[in-house]
């Protein structure tokens, strides 16, 4: 399959093209960079540093690609951004590489969606499934799970986790992890609160009805009885414990290190 690349786009020699790859005008590819079979890389987009693409990503107009972070203490010269297949970048896209600090590499998974105006920041890693809506941002060094949705105009600060299958409204400052299975929302002064499973996700992701239930009960002894955290954990792992996503939301939360919106 031949590729079609602009008689404009600007293609480093030492870029590596795939297959079927197609570059529009005005674009630029850096030296380092590798787009694998299928990519599809409109007009005015830069994709450069040490940056690969996956099989059929798809990057929108004026989307900027594995650039140098913005953190101040990075005095390198960029470090790496893997991509992997079937993601979306929409128009005004910003991903950028990883940093001495946060072990030179920001990580994006398969089959993801970025609206306009989203950005990723330096050292991130994201799983795969995820929606980004317009707008969202992630500062460094942010884990996102798998199936995470983000609402538009969302913040997240530096370090935290989001768990998988959570859902977090639009407009909300994350300050702290959020626990998986879990919807959030923005209290106004406090940031995010959580304010239940987000059972409209699991439902059409598949999950059980049985399932469902436990995650839900596991939700009121842990954030509606006003227990002790590690007592709650405690009382959940014994009544609940034979659920697998119980479990998980478990281990999450024990092995947080930030903290968990409560």
């Amino acid at each position: 399959m031949s590729n079609e690349i602009h008689k404009t786009a600007i293609v480093s020699p030492g870029a590596s093209i795939g297959d079927g790859v197609v570059i529009g005008p005005y674009s630029i590819v850096g030296d380092k960079v590798t787009l694998a079979k299928g990519v599809v890389v409109s007009s005015h987009v830069t994709i450069d540093g040490d940056t690969s693409l996956g099989d059929d990503c798809r990057v929108f107009p004026y989307a900027s690609i594995g650039s140098k972070s913005q953190d101040l203490k990075d005095k390198s010269e960029g470090g790496k951004l893997i991509i992997g297949k079937g993601n979306t970048f929409r128009e005004f896209v910003t991903i950028n590489s990883g940093t001495p600090e946060g072990g030179g590499l920001t990580q994006i998974g398969d089959n993801n969606f970025f609206m306009a105006y989203t950005h990723v920041a330096h050292d991130c890693r994201l799983g795969s499934f995820i929606v980004m809506a317009n707008v969202a941002t992630l500062a460094g060094h942010v884990t996102i799970e798998d199936h995470v949705i983000l609402g538009g105009l969302i913040a997240v600060h530096q370090f935290v986790k989001i768990g998988k299958h959570a859902f977090i409204g639009g407009g909300t400052m994350v300050q702290m992890d959020i626990a998986p299975f879990m919807s959030a929302t923005h209290d106004i002064g406090r940031g995010a609160k959580l304010m239940g499973p987000n059972t409209i996700g699991l439902e059409r992701r598949g999950f059980d009805p049985d399932a469902i239930r436990a995650l839900k009960s596991a939700y009121k002894i842990i954030w509606r009885s006003k227990k002790i955290l590690k007592d709650a954990l405690s009382e959940v792992e014994g009544k609940l414990g034979d659920s697998e996503d119980v479990r998980y939301l478990i281990e999450f939360i024990r092995s947080s290190e930030r903290g968990i919106a409560r």
